[in-house]
């Protein structure tokens, strides 16, 4: 049943709630920069048993804090951003549940069945979720990588979703036209994921709200979770308190 997930993201060394689409080498759109630290965030989430966030490094300068929150909460946060084979046994040491990747797995814009192959013998499938963070096409939705500025050829729909689904535990996906704009989710997007994916997905962009919530749970039938960023009172938001998200998933 759908449930809501927590996150940190991670920019410059600090953890912000930023607009998706606008990240560039030279900085991004940001909505909230947190006096604290990401220690802070995993020990909140450890202390409601909020399982399944994610902690997610937005270019570099961040593996400090994204170790410290790994370490703060072993096993209890999924970790993503520059994984790749070399690095991967280092996140998995340091306490993440699970690895999440991207751009690694393309090479030249193209998806790369044989890094597929070498992150999973790192990993295992059973501890690496694919973020499959896309921006919208005239043909639907691909896979938009390098912090969602490169557009790959690859489409998220049935096809890739099932194909992929025996390679991983999860996926994760941001919808990055909508993300941190808290301007509604991409309601289409939402519905495809509930009825294409085979395995658990989490989407995130555009939430700013708990009827989000329940929107999402009727879209996907009760088959996708969502993470609350911008909106979310903890990161500086008034469209949903942390309060309200943990009532909802003891509800479910």
């Amino acid at each position: 049943m759908t449930q809501f997930r927590p996150c940190i993201d991670l920019h410059q060394g600090q953890v912000k709630q930023i607009v998706g689409g606008s990240l560039q080498d030279s900085g991004a759109q940001t909505n909230y920069v947190s006096p604290y630290d990401a220690a802070y965030y995993a020990r909140l989430y450890q202390q409601h048993n909020l399982t399944g966030g994610h902690v997610i490094a937005l270019g570099p300068g961040n593996k400090e804090q994204a170790l410290l929150a790994l370490k703060t909460w072993p096993q209890g946060l999924q970790f993503g951003g520059g994984v790749n084979p070399e690095n991967a046994a280092e996140y998995l040491e340091a306490g993440a549940s699970h690895l999440i990747v991207t751009s690694y797995l393309f090479e030249d814009g193209q998806f790369s069945w044989s890094r597929l192959e070498k992150i999973k013998a790192e990993t295992g499938a059973d501890r690496l979720i694919l973020d499959l963070s896309c921006r919208r096409t005239e043909s639907g939705w691909n896979i938009a990588t390098d912090r969602w500025q490169t557009v790959t050829e690859t489409s998220v729909n049935a096809q890739t979703l099932q194909a992929l689904g025996d390679h991983c535990a999860e996926f994760l996906i941001h919808a990055a036209d909508v993300e941190g704009l808290q301007a509604g989710i991409d309601q289409e997007l939402v519905e495809l994921l509930g009825k294409a994916s085979p395995i658990p997905v989490t989407y995130a962009g555009g939430a700013r709200s708990l009827d989000d919530l329940e929107r999402v749970k009727h879209l996907s039938a009760g088959r996708v979770d969502l993470t609350i960023g911008s909106a979310l009172d903890i990161f500086g938001g008034s469209g949903v308190t942390l309060e309200a998200c943990i009532d909802w998933n003891r509800q479910q």
